[in-house]
């Protein structure tokens, strides 16, 4: 079994992975002021209540856009399995080729994406993760990230209507019933959601005209379950897409 931990902005995805399959995915708020050995004592929480023995963990990988929560989750990783854990950055091998203008500056969860999409799907393909930021990255048919798009995400948008506002409320995002909210509420919830679902369906209608070709959609991240119900492109829908990236970096990486 391999432990993987996908440290994001707003949370902490931990997920125990055998052979090709993924056992469990858990989140944990991210922290930026948790100790190594708070994170120690939460993560090993975590695989009590999963009844995993971390003795039984022959490895693990850390995915990360926080640092400085790297800095102390990983130190936490590592003395619960006593081995080094693989932390994707900047001089992993990925099977990846990736053409942009600076490389090493690409995030590891994009990579992590990518490198499970072009193993699981046809190219060229697109990448969309729904999280704290939504992220885009595009994989022409030579399998080469050639780039993507960045925009903020969701419930960042959302919040910053509900905070830079004098009357607008913090709501929760329910499904719409129709395109035209009659109240304040409904009118929050419809305008965030099918913005969100009309930006995803341009984005990919972009990205195809600038390719001349039709491309894989996958979307992934915690707030693709609201989005992708709404939109108009047809799309696979992966919940698990950079755990299994982890999975396969993990494979070519580890050290036997």
């Amino acid at each position: 079994m391999i432990l993987a931990v996908d440290i994001g902005n707003t949370n902490v995805v931990l997920g125990c992975m055998e052979d090709d399959r993924i056992l469990f995915l858990e989140r944990m708020a991210t922290d930026r002021r948790a100790t190594d050995m708070e994170y120690l004592v939460r993560i090993r929480s975590v695989l009590k209540y999963r009844d995993i023995d971390p003795g039984k963990l022959e490895g693990a990988i850390i995915c990360s856009v926080v640092p400085i929560v790297t800095m102390n989750i990983r130190p936490a990783v590592e003395q619960l399995i006593g081995k080094q854990a693989v932390v994707v950055g900047p001089g992993l091998k990925t099977g990846l080729r990736i053409n942009i203008d600076n490389p090493g500056a690409l995030g590891a969860d994009r990579v992590a994406d990518a490198v499970a999409a072009v193993n699981l799907y046809p190219v060229p393909l697109i990448t969309i993760d729904m999280g704290t930021a939504t992220t885009v990255g595009v994989v022409d048919e030579t399998k080469t990230f050639i780039g993507g798009m960045i925009v903020p995400g969701v419930m960042v948008s959302l919040n910053a209507l509900a905070g830079g506002t004098a009357q607008l409320p913090h709501i929760s995002l329910d499904p719409p019933k129709h395109a035209i909210g009659r109240n304040t509420v409904e009118c929050m919830q419809n305008g965030i959601i099918y913005h969100n679902a009309a930006g995803v369906d341009g984005m990919i209608e972009r990205i195809e005209a600038q390719l001349g070709k039709k491309c894989t959609v996958v979307i992934t991240g915690g707030l693709s379950t609201v989005i992708a119900p709404h939109c108009k492109h047809e799309m696979i829908h992966d919940p698990e897409l950079l755990l299994k990236g982890l999975m396969i970096l993990y494979r070519k990486n580890a050290k036997k």
